[in-house]
C-alpha cells in the first residue's frame, strides 16, 4: 500500500475563513498565475489540475463510490444540494474556476476567463470561450448567466432583493444573495454575447467565485413558452408572469423518478461528461459517459460510474474490483487497517480535510429551541475529547477537538481566533455543571433528545453511543435517530433535537453567512442572532483581510455564547484507489477526490 500525505506546506497554505458544503470552503494562499498548474514538490501533489497535453478518451470504465442516491440534474435546490449529488453534477457542468487540492481557486481557461476591471466600484468582466457550447450545440452565453442571476436575485413579487430576507421566486440554495450585491444583473451588449460584467453595488468578499455554473437558459425559455431572447428581456424587465413560468420549471422541471436518466432535450451539459442513456439503476449506480460535444480537453476515460455504496461496504468492494476509487465518510481505525491489508493493490492518500463534524441544535422546536440552559446542559456532557481520542486520533494522531467553525486547527490563525472567542468551558465533560443547567432549564429526568444523522455511518453511531453514555447520566435520554433519508426528510423538516453531520469546505470566505445568518438557506435549525447577522454583513461586504479578521472573533464568540451548536473535529481525509489508475489525487476541498475525475485513466 502506497501512502501519500498532504504536506504541511500545502495544509498551511489553506489559511483563512471557510465556505461550507453546502455552499462552503477556505481563503487559500497565493493563487497560481492564470493557467498555471502548481505543484508541491516535496509531497509530489498537484494543487491545480496538471496539463495532460493532447489526449484521446480511452475506452473503459472507472467506478467510484458515493453513499447516497443521485437526486437531480439541477443540484442547486436545497432539496438536491448535497455532497453526493454534487459529485455527479460537477462532472456535467463547466465553470470559470474550480477548487484545487488545498482550496486554492484555480482558473479554468477551457471555459473562459474573468478579471476585476474596476476596483471602486467593483466591476468584474467575464469572457466565455468562443467554443463553449451546451451538448445540444447551443452556445453558452450571457443568457445563461442572466438566468442564473434571476434565480439568485428576484423575489416572489417580481422585484430585485434588497437584503436577502425577502421570499425568493426561485428555489435556489443560495437564496437571494447575488441580487443583494449585483442589483442590476449581469450587463452585456446582446442576449447571446460571450462577454458580460457584474457591476457590484457593494463589494462581496467572495467575488472570485460568484459566478456559478449556469443551467441552460434556452431550455428554460422553451419550457416557459418564450424564446431565449424573450426570456432575457423578461429578466431584464422583471416580467413576473414569464419569470414565474421559468422559476416553476427551474425548480421542478428537472425532477424525475429514480432510475430515469434525464431527457437530453432538457438536460444538456457543458462539462467533460454527460449522462449515459439507460445508465441509471436506482439504488445501485449511475453511469456518465464522455461528452462527445465537449470543446475542451476530453475526459481521459470513456465511462465514469458512481455506485451507491455505504461506507461500511466500500473497502470490500474495492478489494473485489467492484470499485476503483473510494472516499469513505467517517473513516475508522478499521478503515485504515483493512486498507493496509490490501497491500500494493491500492494506493491510499490521507490529508487534513476542510470538512468538519458538528452537532447542531434545532431552534425551530423542541427542548433546545428556546432554552440556553438546556443547550448548555447538553454541551457540558458531550464527551468531545473522548470522541476525538477514541475515533479520530488512531487515524490522524495530530487531531484535536475543534473549537472554531470558520478556521481549522491546522491553519495559522486558528489559535488566535479561539483565544479571542472561546474560554474552553466545554472542552472536558463536567457532569455537575451539566446537572445544574439541566435543573435550571426545568427539565425532567428522561428528557428525550433525538440525534439525527445519515445512516449507515459506523463512526457517527459510535459518536452517539459515547454521547449517550455521558449525557444519560445528567437526565437526558439520548436516542440514536439515524436514517438513510435524514438529509431529505428529517433535517429540512426539523424532525430532530440535535443534527449530527459535517460541512465540507473549499476555498471561500463568506459562505458561513448562509449557515449562521437569519435568512441563510442552509440555516436548517432556524438560528437567529442580530450580532451574528451584523458581523456577517460587515465581513461579506469587504475584501479587506483585516475586516475579515476583526469580524470572525465576534461571530465565533456569539455562536459559542448562544450555543448555535457544538463543533467536534476536523475530518481526517482518506481515499483509496486501485494501483492501476493514474492521476488520482486527494483534495482537502469539498469536491474531495473527484476534483479532477475527468483526468483519471487506467494505466496500460
Amino acid at each position: 500500500m502506497k501512502i501519500r500525505r498532504l504536506s504541511a506546506a500545502v495544509a498551511a497554505a489553506a489559511s483563512g475563513a471557510l465556505l461550507f458544503s453546502a455552499c462552503t470552503s477556505p481563503a487559500g494562499g497565493d493563487d497560481p498565475a492564470e493557467g498555471e498548474s502548481t505543484t508541491t514538490e516535496a509531497a509530489g501533489e498537484v494543487t491545480c489540475k496538471p496539463d495532460l497535453g493532447d489526449i484521446e478518451t480511452a475506452d473503459g470504465e472507472i467506478k467510484m463510490s458515493i453513499e447516497d442516491e443521485f437526486l437531480s440534474y439541477n443540484g442547486l435546490t436545497p432539496e438536491a444540494y448535497s455532497v453526493y449529488n454534487s459529485a455527479v453534477v460537477d462532472q456535467l457542468f463547466g465553470n470559470f474556476y474550480y477548487f484545487g487540492t488545498d482550496g486554492t481557486i484555480c482558473p479554468d481557461e477551457n471555459y473562459g476567463t474573468y478579471e476585476a476591471i474596476s476596483e471602486d466600484p467593483l466591476q468584474v468582466q467575464y469572457t466565455l470561450n468562443d467554443e463553449a457550447t451546451w451538448s445540444d450545440g447551443t452556445p453558452v452565453t450571457y443568457a445563461d448567466y442572466a438566468l442564473d442571476w434571476a434565480a439568485r436575485a428576484v423575489t416572489a413579487d417580481g422585484k430585485v432583493s434588497v437584503d436577502g430576507t425577502e421570499k425568493p421566486l426561485f428555489n435556489h440554495i443560495d437564496g437571494l444573495t447575488l441580487g443583494d450585491y449585483v442589483p442590476e444583473g449581469p450587463q452585456a451588449d446582446a442576449w447571446d454575447a460571450k462577454t458580460f460584467t457584474y457591476d457590484y453595488e457593494r463589494v462581496y468578499a467572495d467575488w472570485r467565485i460568484h459566478a456559478y455554473p449556469p443551467l441552460p437558459a434556452h431550455v428554460v425559455a422553451e419550457q416557459a413558452g418564450v424564446s431565449t431572447e424573450e426570456l432575457v428581456t423578461a429578466i431584464e424587465e422583471l416580467d413576473l408572469p414569464v419569470l414565474k413560468k421559468a422559476a416553476k420549471f427551474w425548480g421542478e422541471g428537472w425532477l424525475g423518478q429514480p432510475g430515469e436518466v434525464p431527457d437530453p432535450a432538457i438536460a444538456p451539459v457543458t462539462g467533460p461528461y454527460d449522462f449515459k442513456a439507460d445508465g441509471w439503476k436506482s439504488g445501485d449506480y449511475i453511469t456518465l459517459e464522455a461528452n462527445s460535444e465537449y470543446w475542451g480537453t476530453p475526459a481521459a476515460t470513456k465511462e465514469l460510474t458512481f455506485r451507491f455504496i455505504g461506507a461500511d461496504q466500500q473497502i470490500q468492494a474495492l478489494a473485489n474490483g467492484d470499485l476503483d476509487v473510494i472516499q469513505p465518510s467517517g473513516p475508522t481505525v478499521d478503515t485504515t487497517t483493512q486498507l493496509e491489508q490490501l497491500g500494493d493493490a491500492v494506493n491510499v492518500d490521507t490529508n487534513q480535510n476542510l470538512t468538519w463534524e458538528h452537532l447542531d441544535f434545532n431552534f425551530n422546536s423542541g427542548v433546545f429551541s428556546d432554552s440556553l440552559e438546556a443547550r448548555e446542559a447538553f454541551a457540558y456532557c458531550v464527551p468531545r475529547q473522548k470522541i476525538v481520542d477514541d475515533l479520530i486520533k488512531p487515524i490522524a494522531p495530530e487531531a484535536v477537538v475543534m473549537n472554531a467553525r470558520e478556521v481549522f486547527p491546522f491553519q495559522e490563525s486558528y489559535d488566535d481566533l479561539v483565544a479571542e472567542s472561546y474560554d474552553g468551558r466545554y472542552d472536558e465533560v463536567d457532569l455537575e455543571a451539566a446537572k445544574e443547567k439541566f435543573e435550571a432549564a426545568g427539565l425532567e429526568e428522561g428528557e428525550k433528545v433525538r440525534i439525527g444523522y445519515a445512516a449507515p455511518n459506523p463512526r457517527r453511531a459510535a459518536e452517539v453511543e459515547a454521547i449517550k453514555s455521558s449525557c444519560d447520566q445528567v437526565g437526558f435520554d439520548i436516542v440514536d435517530s439515524a436514517a438513510p433519508d435524514f438529509f431529505d426528510k428529517a433535517l429540512p423538516n426539523g424532525d430532530y433535537e440535535v443534527a449530527l453531520f459535517a460541512w465540507a469546505g473549499s476555498g471561500q470566505i463568506a459562505s458561513g453567512e448562509n449557515i449562521y445568518s437569519t435568512p441563510g438557506t442552509q440555516n436548517y435549525g432556524g438560528y437567529s442572532d442580530e450580532v451574528v447577522d451584523e458581523a456577517w454583513q460587515t465581513l461579506a461586504s469587504s475584501v479587506d483581510e483585516e475586516v475579515h479578521a476583526s469580524q470572525l472573533p465576534i461571530i465565533e464568540k456569539q455562536l459559542w455564547d448562544t450555543l448555535f451548536g457544538i463543533p467536534l473535529f476536523s475530518h481526517p481525509g482518506v481515499i483509496a484507489s486501485s494501483s492501476s489508475l493514474q492521476n488520482v489525487y486527494n483534495s482537502a476541498a469539498q469536491t474531495g477526490v473527484l476534483w479532477n475525475a475527468e483526468q483519471w485513466v487506467r494505466a496500460n
